[in-house]
């Protein structure tokens, strides 16, 4: 099973969910991969190919090679019939694109957006999108580990 540390407890749902992930690079197959070998229904999309290795070898998902910006791709990932949408590509504008449409056109319930840039974040809020801004989450444990270290070393 992924290891997620600090998160590893399952979702607490009574049934499986239908989640939809975009982006299969560390932080998108972790989560898809986590979400499969909890039951849940899993799609993961990426336009390479080769990032699906990633995946844990229990991924038991269905895995889509597109451009999530493209609504074909989206339409054959099904995302109208998804509970959750996470976007999780190493672009923040690709990532705001995608869960506009999941959020708008395909009506899905919980749509979450990685923002790399934390000056945007704002911004993504006020349109209405969930977002998680690694690079502060990021900063902070950095901020609270140095503050850690500083007390029980010097």
């Amino acid at each position: 099973m992924t290891n997620l540390g600090f998160f590893s407890s399952k979702l607490s749902m009574a049934k499986s969910l239908d989640i939809t992930v975009i982006g299969c690079g560390r932080l998108g197959s972790i989560l898809a991969s986590h979400f499969s070998q909890q039951g849940h229904n899993v799609v993961i999309i990426d336009r390479d190919r080769s990032a699906f290795p990633r995946l844990a070898e229990e991924f038991s998902g269905f895995s889509i090679t597109g451009d999530a910006a493209e609504m074909k791709v989206l339409q054959a990932a099904k995302l109208n019939k998804a509970q959750v949408a996470i976007a999780v590509t190493g672009k923040d504008n690709l990532n705001v694109m995608v869960s506009q449409l999941a959020k708008t056109v395909f009506q899905v319930p919980i749509v979450l957006t990685r923002i790399l840039d934390p000056a945007r974040e704002e911004i993504y809020r006020q349109l209405g999108l969930t977002t998680i801004s690694t690079t502060k989450i990021s900063a902070a444990a950095f901020l609270q580990t140095l503050q850690q270290q500083l007390k029980e070393k010097l």
